[in-house]
């Protein structure tokens, strides 16, 4: 997975309410990135802040974590500005999120299915065995 701190927005230091950080490269790219709902980003950015602080780790450590246990992703490229940063980013393996955990972050980021594919998705069974990719 490409960008799994969601082009610096997943890291814990951007706040609702808030304006960017002054260092945040955001300022200069987030035109080019994806589009990102801020309510939502905001929900997942609370369940991380939360997991966290249960876990005693970083929401980076946490938000990378969550998305090494998607069945889904084979390999995450994370992109560390400074070493800092990047052993940061390491501390996210060598333990692994419970699955109450792993459920809050999923309820909290979590979109309808685009068409033809929502009845499938609210199907519980099918929802089961195939979570919506974040």
């Amino acid at each position: 997975m490409w960008s799994p701190l969601g082009w610096g927005r997943l890291t814990g230091k951007i706040r609702r309410g808030q304006p960017l950080p002054e260092g945040s490269r955001l300022h200069a790219t987030a035109e080019f990135g994806p589009p990102v709902d801020d309510e939502r980003m905001y929900r997942v950015i609370d369940v991380l802040d939360a997991i966290a602080e249960e876990t005693g780790r970083t929401v980076p450590q946490v938000a990378i974590n969550w998305l090494l246990q998607r069945p889904t992703v084979s390999s995450v490229i994370i992109g560390a500005r400074n070493e800092a940063q990047l052993r940061q980013n390491l501390g996210a393996v060598g333990w692994s999120l419970d699955a109450e955990q792993v459920a809050r972050l999923d309820a909290a980021s979590r979109v309808e299915a685009p068409y033809p594919h929502f009845p499938y998705y609210r199907q519980d069974a099918f929802a089961r065995l195939n979570p919506p990719l974040v």
